[in-house]
């Protein structure tokens, strides 16, 4: 453990961050299951909902630096390309 009293403040900040990242990038994961799982069950109209609200839920993640913006960009064109071959194929 730190001992020295800024370095003690940056182990209180760090922990505090790490709680809150920990939140967000829970529910940007959540947001990728689901369309995946609406993907798998071959429902085009709700996997484009859900690809929606995660593409907005990844962007936002991104944002806050709590992922780096390439890897929300690239998870994003990954699960587009899905969903469109998914409509595309119905």
């Amino acid at each position: 453990m730190a001992n020295h009293k800024s370095a003690l403040k940056r182990a209180r900040q760090s922990e505090i961050r790490r709680l809150r990242n920990r939140g967000y990038k829970t529910r940007a994961k959540g947001a990728v299951k689901e369309v995946r799982s609406a993907i798998a069950d071959n429902t085009p109209e709700q996997a484009q909902e859900k690809l929606v609200s995660a593409v907005s839920i990844l962007q936002r993640t991104a944002s806050k630096g709590v992922i780096h913006r390439k890897t929300a960009s690239r998870k994003i064109a990954r699960l587009s390309r899905q969903v469109h071959q998914l409509s595309s194929s119905s």
